[in-house]
């Protein structure tokens, strides 16, 4: 009847959850959880639940930085965990800084996209302001049906030669290095997938590994010899002439085959140079041994290359200024690319990639007939969250198109980074491999039509 209340233990549905919880595809919320456990409002059958509702959208989208060994501050693999850091968690989350996924989904659809939906942020919400209830433990929700991003299989595993302990301090917390690691290989081979595997990802922030050609070999060779070992420093790239990239892993990645039918040539003779970022800011300093993980074939349909993207002008020069105390530079370059590749080519995923200064970014295609197809933009650029992203749809870029990436950058006083615990006094900054240093360059993941 109308007014009526429900007996005590009923399960009552809330309208507006109901019609959350199949927004986000979690278990209903009319599924009655029982006693709470202990945790927040003690009528869990009429509240947003840990195990009946949230968990599924943490472990699917949280836990693989968040874990004991993961490059997370704290781990999100229980609900002690979680509603300890529930009210910063949430902060986070409505920020967007949490997950971390950078690019603007306005831009273009990504494979693998780790962003949480509004309604995932709302349900986070709910959660929170409804008492961050624990639910039935023998009761969770089933799994979140997310899109897998996999490697899937391992034909050969590169390793740095030797055990590695960050140089780095408190208040020098990066440390980048590149370890040279042979090609052993006797015949020609693709590289059809990549995975990293950080040896201490307590420490370790991204890797990065690249292919340096039987001709670059030596002078690789010389780089890691200069210096007192194991490795050599190599901020901002391979330290050598290699610009060519075989994949690269953040905190998150798990690893994935290269689109089917493709892969990157590695001939006998090469070598493997790996660069680790080491961050010491929250571990302190702890050794690291990382290997890198590839699915190897004989042969593709269409080999492949990744292709770094800047004005060559740029390059060992002044002309990419950034003046001191300016808040807001751009720079920007585009070129017909298929002059590069050699006619028109398909485009399988984007990165950008500046330093320190850097605040937003865009990689895109300027047709020849007019309009353009946006390929990455990232609105609000993280130095410590940088990586490559997938077309759902890869667009083909034909002949008379331009290739584009316009980088801005803030040199004010307020947007320094921290020398010796102090912001640094702005200076000029140009185009260039050191922290201090600069770079608007794009990658792009490409196969020629």
């Amino acid at each position: 009847m109308v007014g009526m209340s429900p007996p005590r233990g009923a399960c009552v549905l809330r309208p507006a959850l109901v019609g959350l919880a199949s927004l986000v595809g979690l278990a209903a919320l009319g599924a009655c959880g029982g006693d709470d456990g202990g945790g927040g409002d003690p009528d869990a059958s009429t509240a947003v639940t840990y195990y009946q509702h949230l968990k599924p959208v943490i472990d699917a989208k949280c836990v693989g930085c968040h874990d004991e060994a993961g490059i997370g501050p704290f781990a999100l693999t229980t609900y002690d965990e979680l509603v300890e850091v529930a009210g910063v968690a949430l902060q986070n989350v409505e920020s967007r800084t949490m997950p971390p996924w950078p690019p603007n989904p306005d831009c273009a659809d990504y494979v693998g996209d780790r962003s949480l939906s509004d309604e995932q942020i709302a349900l986070f919400r709910a959660w929170v302001d409804g008492g961050r209830v624990m639910g039935d433990a023998a009761r969770p929700a089933p799994p979140l049906e997310v899109e897998q991003v996999r490697l899937s299989r391992v034909d050969k595993t590169l390793a740095m030669p030797v055990q590695y302990t960050p140089r780095a301090t408190s208040d020098n917390p990066d440390d980048y290095r590149c370890f040279v690691v042979p090609w052993t290989e006797t015949t020609d081979k693709y590289v059809t997938g990549f995975r990293a595997v950080p040896g201490n990802p307590r420490v370790v922030h991204h890797v990065i590994a690249f292919h340096a050609s039987p001709a670059q070999v030596a002078e690789y060779e010389q780089l890691d010899a200069a210096e007192a070992g194991p490795g050599y420093t190599c901020f901002g790239g391979s330290g050598g002439p290699s610009q060519s990239w075989l994949g690269a892993w953040a905190p998150g990645s798990l690893g994935s085959d290269l689109p089917p039918g493709t892969g990157l040539l590695v001939e006998p003779g090469s070598a493997i140079i790996l660069q680790v970022h080491y961050n010491v800011l929250e571990a302190g300093v702890e050794p690291d041994l990382t290997q890198v993980e590839l699915k190897l074939d004989d042969s593709v349909t269409r080999p492949a290359r990744i292709q770094p993207w800047a004005n060559p002008q740029w390059l060992g020069s002044q002309l990419m200024h950034i003046p001191a105390g300016e808040a807001d530079v751009m720079h920007s370059f585009e070129f017909d690319a298929s002059l590069v590749i050699g006619g028109p080519f398909t485009i399988w995923s984007a990165s950008l990639h500046m330093h320190t200064l850097g605040t937003r970014a865009t990689a895109s295609i300027v047709r020849a007939g007019g309009g353009s197809a946006c390929l990455l933009q990232i609105d609000d650029w993280n130095f410590h969250w940088q990586g490559s992203y997938g077309l759902r749809t890869p667009p083909v870029f034909n002949q008379g198109d331009k290739l584009r990436v316009e980088c801005h950058f803030d040199n004010s006083p307020s947007n320094q980074p921290l020398v010796g615990g102090q912001p640094r006094v702005p200076t000029d900054v140009y185009w260039g491999e050191g922290t201090n240093d600069e770079m608007c360059l794009g990658a792009f993941y490409v196969t020629p039509q």
